[in-house]
Formats: C-alpha cells, sequence, structure tokens
C-alpha cells in the first residue's frame, strides 16, 4: 500500500479508529473528534506514509499522537488532572452478554483496564483490544518492544490483583462451580 491509496482504504479502518479513541477519551464527541482529526492529518502527510507500514498501526499512532497532545493541552488549560467519566462505561450493554453476571465481569474488566495508569492502559488496548503485535504497539507508540511487554506484563498484573483482591469476585466464582 501507498500513500495515495489512504483515500479509499480510510473508511474501513474508521470503525477500529473509533473504537480506539473511544477507549482513549472514553467521551463520544471526543472520540469523533479525534478520529476526525486524525484522518484529516493522515490525509495531509500521505507523503510521509511508509509503503512497509501497516495502514491501520500509522493511524492508531496518530490518533495516539493527537490524543496526547491533547491531553497535555487539557492539564495545561486546567492545571488538574483529567477526570475519567466512569459513568459512560456503565451505559455500555454488551450486546452478547446474556447473563448479567457475565455483563457485570466485563464492566469490573473495563473498570480495571481504564484504572490502569495511562501507558500502561493504552498498550493493553492495542495489544489486547485491537491485536497489534507487539512491535506494531511498540511502533505506534515509539518506544522499544522491551517497553511495550513491560507495560502488558505490569498491566496484566494489575488487573490480575484487582480481582485477587475482590473478595465478591470470589465468592461469585465459588458459587458458579458448585
Amino acid at each position: 500500500m501507498t500513500g495515495e491509496d489512504l483515500p479509499a482504504m480510510l473508511p474501513t479502518l474508521l470503525p477500529r479508529l473509533w473504537a480506539f479513541a473511544l477507549r482513549l477519551s472514553t467521551d463520544k464527541h471526543d472520540a469523533e473528534d479525534l478520529v476526525q482529526r486524525a484522518c484529516v492529518r493522515a490525509l495531509e502527510r500521505t507523503h510521509q506514509f511508509q509503503a512497509d507500514t501497516s495502514a491501520l498501526s500509522w493511524m492508531f499512532s496518530i490518533v495516539h499522537s493527537l490524543w496526547i497532545t491533547e491531553v497535555r493541552s487539557r492539564r495545561i488549560r486546567s492545571r488538574a488532572s483529567m477526570e475519567w467519566n466512569d459513568a459512560l462505561i456503565e451505559t455500555i450493554a454488551d450486546p452478547h452478554a446474556v447473563d448479567p453476571q457475565v455483563d457485570l465481569l466485563h464492566r469490573e474488566i473495563l473498570r480495571a483496564v481504564d484504572a490502569l495508569p495511562d501507558a500502561q492502559r493504552v498498550v493493553m488496548l492495542l495489544v489486547a483490544v485491537e491485536g497489534l503485535t507487539y512491535r506494531e504497539a511498540a511502533d505506534v507508540l515509539e518506544v522499544p518492544i522491551g517497553t511495550v511487554m513491560s507495560r502488558l506484563s505490569r498491566a496484566r498484573l494489575t488487573i490480575g490483583e484487582h480481582f485477587r483482591a475482590d473478595p465478591g469476585h470470589d465468592a461469585a466464582r465459588t458459587r458458579d462451580t458448585t
């Protein structure tokens, strides 16, 4: 693929870009703006696209870069940390969850992922949700592959500790197995 192919390919990438942007920003309007700005930036800079790069990885990189810039701008403007809207996650129902316990587990997992530090959360989203390889995630984030592996390992340990520390979760598992 070349930079000239990008305008034709962009519509097929939009659903994954939007989902990634939504998970980064946790706000529908911010996600829409982020994807729109990323598409404009990509179309303006098609000459920077390298033929050996995945278009999706390149677009994820642009979305991530724009989001980091936005977060920094907001911090500077507000001189306070960002407040994440956990209420949004609770309003998104899993269309595949028939069992309320499964739906509750999915929400617990989302809360645990959202509670991760930003660097770990982004790596978890790119690798576990978007299915990028460690190398692709490293390229998107412009960090060494070892950093991706380390962040992902710490994220998985943190999420595991979250579920081991929740006694209500263990009780529910015990009930299910008896």
